[in-house]
């Protein structure tokens, strides 16, 4: 099978000739049958070629619903948390946050309804917080002038 003969300045005469000269059976392949060979695959498909208008599918769109821009009042509605009427003005930032999330909703019904007692509310919470920081401020007037 194999030449066990070393060869000195020469090639193995067994494997000696280029590879399509030799026949695989008479190759050794250590007790293994030989591969087997498989089909020249061509990249491109035959048959016949088209050169037809190719049509692209249909591009399906959803509407998304339009922002409305209702004002939210949402700084005035933290103006009179802060600084005027605290319920009120907790009353007042809910419906302001309402109001923005109704925006972009797209339901403008809701979001007009929810701007209108968000602004009523913030009206109310500075009209309550002027008048109690007038009063409190007459009281300490008349306290220092010793007229209570």
């Amino acid at each position: 099978m194999y030449n066990q003969e070393p060869t000195i300045g020469g090639i193995n005469p067994s494997f000696s000739g280029a590879p399509d000269e030799q026949n695989p059976s008479e190759k050794p392949w250590m007790g293994q049958p030989a591969p087997p060979l498989y089909p020249v695959m061509s990249p491109y498909p035959q048959g016949p070629v088209h050169t037809g208008v190719v049509v692209q599918p249909p591009v399906f769109m959803t509407t998304t619903p339009t922002p409305t821009h209702v004002p939210d009042y949402l700084g005035y509605s933290i103006f009179t948390l802060l600084c005027c009427c605290f319920p009120l003005g907790i009353a007042a930032l809910i419906y302001s946050v309402s109001t923005q999330k109704a925006n972009m909703a797209g339901q403008e019904d809701l979001a007009t309804r929810s701007s209108k007692k968000t602004l009523i509310l913030n009206h109310v919470s500075v009209g309550i917080g002027l008048a109690v920081n007038t009063l409190i401020i007459l009281l300490i007037i008349l306290h220092q002038n010793g007229l209570l």
